[in-house]
């Protein structure tokens, strides 16, 4: 027995050739909707794409062109205007009854029509806080909220980080590149400390079916490590919040496991995905989303690295100084920035120098 137990490991775990299957094209793209009408809390946005192959070289593709307007049970519309981007937004609040229906018509450039199925609203009760841990060298943020009418029972939260952070060494001199001399940085060409933001990939989902109260508590929304530039002076991040039924619960749990959890020897078999729209001009065809209706809840914190364990910051950059006699050579450079004078030039590569480079100087009005 000990013997055939030792075969099978041999063959797990022995070097096989890579098979590489050709990439067949598929003969269509699927259309792809995100969004949720907001009947009045803020602006509704629906954002149309279209697939592209894992062949592909181009990895946004978005729907530009469509018609896209809400219906309700009663025959009303209310139209969402292109941006040119494939965002199709309302012209401001809509203040939908909270009594009707509501579905989403979409006409596509290419003619095909697409409609949602009539959906209910649903009310989503505000987020109590969002906390942090520390757990093992990471800083874990969480969100707590709660519906005292137990009728929520399905979350799902989304999620905007901004930071405010430094260039590895600072520089106080850029190069002319017409005279080719170094000159004093003006204050509105400072490239020592700027902002940087991200926004939520992964799928975030809570529920308390299985609670007898409808309470979510410490539910994890990202973690970052304290040796990240995130965390060097100051962080944010705003929270969004919103209430599913139980049909959208089930579809964003089985497209967060073919997107988020897949793979390796242990991971989740890919499933079936069916949303609640459909192609109404040819029935064969594919389309990826589910809408629903509900207002959105949202919070914002600020965590100062004051409050958090001292903690050396690690660049996501290789960072040295080097330095030449000859400063033409950091004239009109893209890659190499000027950072002090002395006997010789000193400077390092951009990305090391200037935070522009992966920021913004500008600061986010809500910035405190």
């Amino acid at each position: 027995m000990r013997y055939v137990c030792c075969l099978l490991l041999l063959s797990l775990f022995s070097c096989k050739k890579p098979y590489n299957p050709p990439l067949s094209a598929a003969p269509d793209s699927y259309l792809v909707i995100e969004g949720v009408i907001n009947p009045g809390s803020d602006t509704t946005i629906i954002k149309l794409s279209k697939t592209v192959g894992v062949d592909s070289k181009i990895t946004v593709n978005p729907e530009l062109g469509a018609f896209v307007t809400i219906e309700d049970n009663q025959g009303n519309t209310w139209p969402l205007n292109g941006d040119g981007t494939g965002r199709y937004l309302s012209a401001g609040i809509l203040n939908l009854p909270l009594t009707s229906k509501y579905r989403l018509d979409i006409l596509t450039y290419e003619g095909e029509k697409y409609q949602s199925d009539f959906i209910d609203i649903k009310t989503t009760p505000p987020i109590d806080s969002i906390g942090y841990k520390i757990i093992n060298g990471d800083l874990q943020l969480y969100v707590n909220a709660h519906d005292a009418s137990k009728n929520t029972r399905y979350y799902r939260w989304e999620f905007d980080e901004t930071w405010r952070f430094n260039s590895k060494y600072a520089s106080s001199f850029l190069v002319d590149p017409v005279s080719q001399q170094p000159v004093l940085r003006k204050p509105d060409q400072q490239v020592f400390n700027c902002f940087g933001n991200d926004i939520s990939t992964n799928i975030l989902l809570g529920s308390t079916i299985n609670l007898s109260s409808d309470v979510v508590y410490q539910n994890q929304l990202t973690r970052i490590a304290l040796t990240s530039e995130k965390l060097e002076t100051k962080y944010s991040i705003l929270v969004r919040q919103y209430a599913l039924d139980a049909d959208a619960y089930q579809f964003y749990t089985v497209l967060k496991k073919n997107t988020e959890e897949i793979g390796g020897l242990f991971g989740e078999l890919p499933s079936s995905l069916s949303g609640n729209i459909h192609c109404i001009s040819s029935p064969a065809k594919i389309a990826i989303g589910y809408i629903t209706a509900t207002n959105m809840q949202s919070k914002r914190i600020f965590i100062s690295n004051s409050a958090l364990p001292p903690t050396p910051t690690i660049y996501p950059y290789q960072c040295e100084i080097d330095s030449t006699a000859d400063i033409s050579i950091l004239a009109g450079s893209t890659d190499l920035t000027l950072i002090a004078l002395g006997s010789k030039y000193y400077y390092s590569s951009a990305v090391c120098v200037d935070c522009t480079t992966r920021g913004t100087t500008k600061t986010p009005l809500f910035w405190k």
